[in-house]
């Protein structure tokens, strides 16, 4: 019970494990359906299996953090003995890297979407699979960078504040995108439905055009559950460095353990989404799943 008479929510561990277990085995099946299947070695699925992965980060290291709490409850384990100090400062920069990749993936995709859409025609020659290779190694070694200095420095309230600012920029880009790409498409559908007569370049063009856009919708889908799950987790981190002891910031605080449940649950929709959206990625599901000797039939 804390200053304000909220009680803090509990959740039981069961729940944690179920969830960090489920969510681990979907996006592993991702990374391993991406890295398999020729068919899906593009740019885009990279990106898509970059984003798996980090998800696989956050879901494995809260699952570990959450088994270590309840071996310390059983007295197994010390709270503050410095292996576990060691260890949870390892688990949060794990964590860390993960949200900040996440949201590295997810603007690597809304550009590769933007590059897809209004330069198609160079879209090859601008998005090589060796400048994605490189994008992605960008992508990792900064983000595994920035999870330490997070860590280390994380009393410094300057670090805090760049990480809010990072969330925050980084979001407003992403939906600036995704607002633009959905603007132009509106007003490319109406030019192409004044075009005169019915032919076939016509057709393909629109169904071409509707391939990409379906495409852009999965993703920003994708987009809006990150947001949606992580947004609460990401608010402790304004409480803790705007009002940590404001009687109204404890009370939402005390909704710490759902907001964890939450931004695992990311790790679980994400390939449900995949799966529903994708009809590549489905097709390659099925295969792994249900034949026999899959990798010949990949």
């Amino acid at each position: 019970m804390n200053q304000t008479g909220c009680p803090e929510v509990k959740v039981p561990f069961p729940v944690f494990f179920t969830v960090g277990i489920v969510s681990l085995a979907e996006n592993l099946l991702v990374v391993v359906a991406v890295m398999r299947s020729r068919n899906l070695h593009s740019p885009m699925y990279c990106f898509m299996c970059s984003l798996a992965a980090f998800n696989t980060i956050a879901s494995v290291t809260k699952t570990w953090e959450n088994l270590m709490i309840v071996l310390a409850d059983a007295g197994h384990l010390e709270r503050r003995g410095p292996p576990e100090t060691d260890l949870d400062d390892v688990m949060d920069s794990l964590l860390c890297m993960s949200f900040v990749g996440s949201i590295s993936s997810f603007l690597a995709i809304a550009v590769d979407r933007y590059i897809t859409i209004f330069h198609a025609l160079r879209y090859h020659n601008i998005m090589t699979m060796q400048r994605t290779a490189a994008i992605l190694g960008l992508i990792w070694t900064s983000c595994a960078v920035l999870a330490v200095l997070m860590v280390k420095f994380f009393n410094f309230q300057f670090i805090v504040i760049c990480f809010i600012v990072f969330f925050v920029v980084s979001l407003a880009a992403i939906c600036f995108l995704y607002v633009y790409m959905f603007m132009m498409a509106r007003i490319h559908a109406k030019s192409i439905a004044a075009l005169p007569g019915g032919g076939r370049d016509k057709s393909q063009h629109q169904r071409r055009w509707g391939s990409n856009m379906r495409g852009a919708l999965t993703l920003t889908i994708l987009f809006g559950a990150f947001v949606v799950c992580w947004a609460p987790f990401f608010v402790h981190l304004v409480i803790i460095t705007v009002c940590p002891m404001n009687p109204y910031c404890e009370c939402y605080r005390s909704l710490f353990e759902l907001h964890v449940v939450l931004m695992m649950s990311h790790a679980l929709i994400d390939p449900a989404i995949y799966a529903f959206r994708m009809a590549e990625l489905r097709h390659t599901f099925r295969k792994m799943l249900f034949c026999s000797g899959w990798k010949f039939c990949l």
